[in-house]
């Protein structure tokens, strides 16, 4: 059975959205792609990954998607890799940006590192050290103010882990599905040595691919570098 859909793209950080649409708008001129997205409301009850799971398989069957490109950045990543290893026959191909094989270690993980070895820092003051790491110093998109905003909502409202009492942690799995995993040669958060380590877990066929700059949203800054190299690998996968 077909999809109507050629891929999905997860997000569970609404507040960052923004960030993933250059990518999504380049790919989207040779596939079909559908966004999904993890929203926490007042009826909700607290934002967790198996929630976000759970929501993400009704999806699926309410929407009849089989074999389809299943894709994601950081936290969003984490729940494809994690849903790829529940359903893997509802996948035809996982591409990651910016996903530790341990899919607990996200930029909420240094926020709340920092909170507990900077404890005289403001929390404002931590984000700030934050956006600096995840954009670098000198390419910053937006006035940090508002990515200070954007960062705060997203500890509130994404499916975030960990919290101050406790930071939390996955076992690193291989996957059946062809695997796609990206990062950036100046991410500070999810470093390239921490990406390297795939490789331990790579079937025949799996790749692996570094953006020569860009920071954690390299994907924000260069959609047509990072978009091409995925064409590539879905192309290769298509039925």
């Amino acid at each position: 059975m077909s999809s109507k859909y050629d891929a999905v793209w997860i997000n569970a950080s609404p507040s960052l959205k923004k960030f993933d649409l250059p990518l999504q708008q380049h790919l989207s001129k040779l596939f079909k792609i559908t966004p999904w997205e993890y929203i926490q409301n007042d009826c909700d009850e607290s934002s967790s990954i198996e929630t976000a799971l759970e929501l993400l398989y009704i999806f699926f069957l309410k929407s009849e998607l089989y074999q389809v490109h299943l894709i994601g950045h950081g936290i969003s990543g984490a729940i494809a890799l994690l849903f790829a290893r529940l359903y893997p026959w509802r996948i035809r191909t996982l591409t990651l940006l910016a996903v530790s094989p341990q899919p607990a270690t996200t930029w909420h993980a240094h926020y709340y590192t920092q909170r507990h070895l900077f404890f005289n820092f403001s929390r404002q003051e931590i984000l700030t050290n934050i956006v600096h790491s995840l954009f670098g110093i000198h390419r910053i998109p937006h006035r940090i103010d508002s990515l200070i905003a954007a960062l705060d909502k997203d500890l509130n409202m994404s499916p975030c882990m960990h919290s101050l009492f406790k930071i939390v942690n996955f076992p690193a799995e291989k996957v059946s599905v062809p695997l796609m995993v990206c990062g950036s040669n100046t991410d500070t958060i999810v470093s390239k040595n921490t990406i390297n380590t795939w490789t331990e877990y790579f079937k025949n066929g799996d790749t692996l691919w570094f953006c020569p700059d860009g920071y954690h949203f390299f994907h924000y800054f260069n959609p047509q570098l990072v978009g091409n190299q995925i064409n590539h690998f879905w192309q290769n996968h298509s039925v």
